[in-house]
């Protein structure tokens, strides 16, 4: 990702973190000149990558046989208005992102496809567990056929932690406020206003 370092983030926990928690990633990969870009959940398995889209997404001839990959996870962002500052500064946008590059490989074995739904299921559920797959849900077996599994092996992870770091501590402090604030304001703004069209 394009520097500044002291955006930059390069402890690989930290970076995992995002990941973990903001687990709907955007999977991208090439094939000559044409990009294929997909949205679909992951989470770990050990130090690996798991995921499933539908198998009649067109990605999944590149999701497969050691393909290169990066998987983007975007955490929050905002527009921070030079107006929350107690210094004088510039507009800027703030966010927290991981980039994680790797290779990819096809999992076909079914009991494994199904035991990775139900890891998924568990870890999305978390903490309260409130539905369980089984292993043993007939509906399991029919949804196999039409989902492509796959894992991705991490090569290199990326972070960058844009946050005000360069400013003052009362700054940094203000920035941080405005982050999780406009967060929580625009996904409520918008959502109810995506309703209000809808339905």
């Amino acid at each position: 990702m394009y520097p500044p370092t002291h955006h930059q983030d390069y402890n690989d926990e930290n970076i995992k973190s995002v990941a973990v928690a903001y687990p709907f990633a955007t999977l991208i990969s090439a094939k000559e000149k044409t990009p294929y870009v997909t949205h679909a959940p992951l989470i770990f398995h050990g130090d690996k990558l798991v995921g499933h889209i539908d198998a009649n997404n067109p990605h999944i001839t590149l999701l497969k046989d050691n393909y290169p990959i990066t998987a983007v996870f975007q955490g929050p962002q905002t527009y921070i208005s030079p107006s929350i500052y107690t210094t004088n500064q510039l507009p800027t946008w703030n966010y927290i992102i991981a980039h994680a590059t790797g290779v990819v490989t096809e999992i076909k074995n079914p009991e494994i496809i199904k035991k990775s739904m139900v890891t998924m299921t568990e870890f999305l559920e978390a903490p309260d567990q409130d539905f369980k797959l089984s292993l043993e849900d007939p509906r399991m077996d029919r949804l196999v056929p039409y989902i492509h599994c796959f894992e991705i092996d991490i090569q290199q992870w990326e972070g960058k932690f844009k946050l005000s770091q360069d400013k003052v501590p009362a700054d940094i402090e203000n920035a941080k406020q405005e982050l999780i604030k406009n967060n929580q304001k625009s996904v409520t703004d918008f959502v109810n206003t995506l309703f209000e069209k809808h339905f």
